[in-house]
């Protein structure tokens, strides 16, 4: 069912037949691309990125004579290509792998084991992107709170933390300001109908009003 449309290798494909392999993987770029701006915040040389990669992918496997452990070779040598405008994220580098699958595919010429894989992935994406599948739970944060040296912080916090939160754990702590400072991390979770003002404001009393943020744990963010 899923075999390839190439008769023997590449080295004798037609004009026709690569034409079609070109135009499945550029038409099956263009969905990835669009499922990715409906699940995710991007911009558009990100989503050109994806729409053309299955094409420039699938040239790659149709001259080096579909060798798949040299394409492979090759592709490894693509991926330590980085793009430097904007950190990579979970779904970027998810999307950047479905297209070069699929370019994959396409460059062996099953065009049919591409496309059916496609809507598999298409579907698998919406799904859990738009239901609550797999959703983390929304009260987690990460807490950085920056203290002086003679603070005692191993005790300081604990009544705020019974107040406010079901779980405070130090996760990391390193000095700061050649040690004058402390910068403690704490994976939190925030209890229901708590104000977070009110948490911030009540941490900012016991670490004499140094640097405090609180954050969602996907977010990277240093004070």
């Amino acid at each position: 069912m899923f075999n390839t449309i190439f008769d023997n290798t590449v080295a004798g494909m037609s004009i026709t037949t690569g034409l079609i392999c070109a135009g499945v993987a550029l038409v099956l770029g263009i969905v990835i691309a669009l499922t990715h701006m409906k699940t995710s915040q991007t911009t558009k040389g990100f989503l050109i990125t994806l729409a053309t990669l299955p094409l420039l992918v699938m040239a790659v496997m149709i001259m080096i004579n579909g060798n798949l452990g040299t394409s492979i070779a090759i592709l490894g040598a693509f991926s330590l290509i980085r793009f430097r405008s904007i950190q990579g994220r979970a779904k970027d580098l998810l999307s950047v792998f479905f297209a070069m699958a699929i370019g994959l595919a396409c460059g062996m010429g099953h065009i049919l084991f591409a496309v059916v894989i496609t809507a598999i992935a298409v579907v698998a994406i919406l799904f859990f992107s738009y239901t609550k599948f797999l959703e983390p739970n929304k009260k987690q944060r990460v807490l950085k709170i920056v203290v002086p040296e003679d603070l005692d912080y191993e005790e300081v916090f604990d009544d705020i933390f019974k107040k406010y939160t079901t779980k405070a754990e130090l996760v990391r702590m390193k000095t700061m300001n050649m040690g004058s400072l402390y910068k403690l991390t704490y994976d939190i979770t925030i209890r229901k109908g708590i104000k977070e003002k009110e948490f911030l404001d009540e941490i900012r009393v016991k670490n004499c009003n140094l640097k405090v943020l609180l954050s969602h744990p996907c977010l990277e963010e240093e004070i």
